[in-house]
């Protein structure tokens, strides 16, 4: 509940919401999923100011599917990190929904639709560094090594794959299409985040098994189809899809974590900046604009450094004893 003397100033729809997703895709060609995320972010600050609007109406504004954003100010800004931070969100989350609603206000700036942005120099709450979870080379081998039954999981097998010996992005291999894998060079082009495209390399196995999937690919995709992996009826194969064949995988294989495709990427950056150390060269591969982006992997090396020194070194031992 809110207080009567902290009523939103602001409590209107979003007009200008669909032409600021239209911009984002074709102006700035960013991805279907990334404007989704957008949308859904900014909708979600939309039923917050609803709620409030219920709870508290204010006599001099309209209703809110009239209200315009003008009337926003830093202060609802700041109310609703304070609600997001209830609802339990952590500092990375609402910084996301912080840069959803600035980008937005830069575009109605734009359009002549605000006169300022209530969002900008409001930070979010710090939140403790979660590292991403990698899984165990020894493991992830077993499971790339288990063997495929039927076309499906053939070419489940390849997606699988291609995340980790390229270190994909879901979206990045559900979008490939036939035209994007050379073979012969053993080398796959993927297009990325703001449609920046990269070249990248492709290991043996990740080969073998797609010269497996697309032996039996024919028998799936439908008439003309470009995608690259299809479901079973022939159409492009969803996130959705691709998340539950590898979680399922992982399970009927005996994976002892569950499995989904970003821990895929992340183990493939972990393995390969424990091997060569080259924070750079992981950079690229990853697609990151920032190495501080792929920085993160440094900790995780740490801490396998760390394990090694706690299982091998005397004095390490000795310390950790008496500890206990």
């Amino acid at each position: 509940m809110h207080s009567a003397g902290d009523k939103p100033r602001h409590t209107g729809l979003f007009q200008g919401v669909d032409g600021f997703i239209r911009h984002l895709a074709s102006e700035k060609r960013l991805s279907p999923l990334t404007c989704e995320h957008y949308q859904r972010d900014l909708l979600r600050l939309q039923r917050w100011l609803r709620e409030c609007y219920q709870q508290h109406p204010i006599d001099q504004f309209q209703e809110p599917s009239e209200a315009r954003w003008q009337n926003l100010s830093s202060h609802d800004i700041r109310r609703y990190v304070a609600h997001l931070s209830r609802m339990g969100l952590n500092g990375r989350s609402i910084a996301r929904h912080l840069s959803a609603i600035r980008r937005f206000y830069h575009y109605l700036l734009r359009e002549g639709l605000a006169e300022n942005s209530p969002a900008e120099g409001i930070r979010a709450p710090k939140s403790g560094r979660r590292l991403p979870v990698v899984a165990d080379v020894d493991q992830l081998t077993h499971l790339l090594d288990a063997q495929a039954d039927d076309p499906l999981e053939l070419r489940d097998v390849c997606i699988f794959e291609l995340l980790y010996s390229a270190g994909l992005r879901l979206a990045e291999v559900a979008a490939l299409d036939l035209g994007t894998v050379d073979l012969a060079a053993a080398q796959v082009k993927v297009t990325g985040k703001a449609n920046k495209q990269r070249v990248l390399p492709v290991g043996r196995p990740a080969l073998a098994a797609l010269q497996a999937w697309l032996a039996v690919r024919p028998e799936l995709a439908g008439a003309g189809q470009q995608a690259l992996f299809v479901s079973r009826r022939g159409d492009r194969l969803s996130h959705r899809s691709i998340q539950v064949r590898l979680a399922r995988w992982g399970l009927v294989k005996g994976a002892d974590q569950k499995l989904h495709p970003h821990m895929l990427r992340h183990s493939f950056a972990s393995h390969l900046l424990e091997s060569s150390g080259d924070l750079r060269a992981v950079q690229e591969l990853l697609g990151h604009a920032d190495i501080a982006t792929t920085q993160v992997y440094t900790h995780l090396n740490f801490q396998h450094l760390a394990r090694v020194y706690d299982q091998s070194h005397p004095r390490a031992k000795r310390r950790r004893i008496n500890h206990e």
